[in-house]
């Protein structure tokens, strides 16, 4: 009976998870029509309208860059340190004096200013930055580009998940699978390396049947208890070939790009990476992460701050501007911040410690309302260990941005996959920051 009045096989109710069909049929049949269409009004008040983006950029800035000298400055204040102030393209937005071309775009970008989180060690901070979920000892998370990559797939002939001038922590594919890794490589002003045949074509085309002999005795003679489709051998060189010969790999030559245009994204590795960044996107790239390292400053904060504003300010203003001339802004996501911001005290080293309590993320592109802010953290703190949380108005998880990004690229985020543990685990458990939704 209940089926021919609500259908859940397509539509808004397909958004409906199987924990809360569970509760709706607890309540009793009685509430059953009322439940599901509080939840569908409640689901599609969420949903970003239009066509959602398909890409997403993240500019990592590892480290721990601070709120107080980029994205939320309180220079007539005490802990405002040596950093201005300076007014923007939006008129409800100051950044640090040091962001001056930044400041240019801010019409096309939206900050979260009370982002907060339990993790203040740069290893778990920046597991939790990245995936939306703090470190579990029984499973790693997939990066947010990753999921991306899982959830609108494509035949794209490159990697479709790249990750430029990588520390450490580059982003994973987590539970998804290596295979959603981020492809690594390093400064766009050299060639990628181990793309290029280093012998002529017939040879080449020798080595490869050679190869392919090779994985037809392997599959021949597995282990009796080994899948050999499961060792991913073949598919992964069938890849790398066709990566190999691909016209998409155009994209990784910025030196392509006129010098006019590079110039304006600084002569740096970062700037360069920004600038790839574009090409990669522009060919139908699904995430590129991009880091900018250097920002932990217990010592002489404002020297090094400053030092790395000066990098990041031209790159991420080039970016926004050239997504934005290639008409890619609607379409693209990009996402600007670090693992946690600095302390509103500055230590008797000249210095800013770790501080997950109140931090800034910059949002720009489809499905964001540029030019606005969200949160607020106090000018006068009252620096209580005990309730940091206090100076902070309208605090986010990290988790509610990573819902908020999910949301803006169509990507249903309360779905549960399938994990290796044997429990099935939301994409993300965070809520949507409606106010950053256009």
């Amino acid at each position: 009976m209940f089926a021919r009045q609500v259908d859940l096989s397509c539509g808004a109710a397909a958004h409906l998870n199987r924990r809360t069909l569970l509760k709706v049929f607890g309540a009793g049949a009685g509430t059953w029509l009322t439940s599901v269409s509080e939840l569908l009004a409640r689901d599609q008040e969420t949903q970003p309208k239009g066509k959602p983006p398909k890409s997403v950029i993240v500019l990592w800035l590892a480290g721990g860059p601070s709120q107080l000298e980029t994205f939320d400055p309180h220079s007539s204040s005490l802990i405002g340190g040596e950093t201005k102030a300076i007014k923007t393209a939006a008129a409800e937005i100051v950044v640090g004096s040091a962001l001056e071309q930044t400041a240019e775009v801010m019409d096309s970008v939206a900050i979260c200013r009370s982002v907060t989180s339990k993790e203040g060690d740069h290893e778990r901070a920046t597991y939790n930055a990245k995936t939306g979920f703090r470190p579990d000892p029984t499973l790693v998370h997939p990066a947010i580009g990753a999921v991306l990559c899982h959830q609108q797939p494509d035949n794209l002939e490159i990697p479709r998940h790249i990750s430029i001038l990588p520390d450490q922590w580059a982003a994973r594919g987590g539970y998804l699978g290596d295979h959603y890794d981020a492809f690594k490589i390093y400064d766009p002003a050299s060639r990628i390396p181990d793309v290029m045949a280093r012998v002529d074509p017939q040879r080449f085309k020798d080595r490869l049947e050679d190869l392919t002999l090779v994985e037809s005795v392997f599959s021949r003679r597995r282990f009796k208890n080994l899948d050999a489709q499961k060792t991913l051998h073949y598919e992964a060189m069938v890849a790398a070939e066709r990566m190999m010969s691909s016209e998409q790999l155009k994209a990784f030559d910025i030196s392509e790009t006129p010098q006019t245009e590079r110039e304006q994204y600084g002569d740096t590795s970062f700037g360069r990476g920004c600038l790839a960044a574009l090409r990669l996107i522009e060919s139908g790239v699904r995430c590129v992460e991009v880091t900018l390292g250097g920002w932990d400053s217990h010592v002489a904060n404002h020297t090094i701050q400053m030092d790395r504003t000066a990098v990041l300010d031209p790159a991420y203003a080039a970016l926004i501007r050239g997504l934005r001339t290639r008409g890619l802004l609607d379409s693209t996501i990009v996402i600007c911040g670090g693992e946690f911001g600095r302390t509103p005290q500055i230590n008797p080293a000249a210095g800013r410690d770790h501080w997950p309590y109140g931090f800034s993320i910059a949002l720009a592109g489809g499905g964001i309302r540029g030019g606005v802010v969200y949160g607020e953290t106090a000018a006068e703190p009252t620096l209580d260990s005990k309730k940091p949380l206090q100076d902070v108005a309208q605090p986010r998880d990290i988790a509610d941005v990573h819902a908020t990004v999910l949301q803006a690229l169509g990507i249903e985020f309360t779905k549960e996959l399938d994990t290796p543990v044997g429990r099935p685990l939301a994409i993300s458990t965070g809520a949507v920051i409606k106010e950053l939704l256009v």
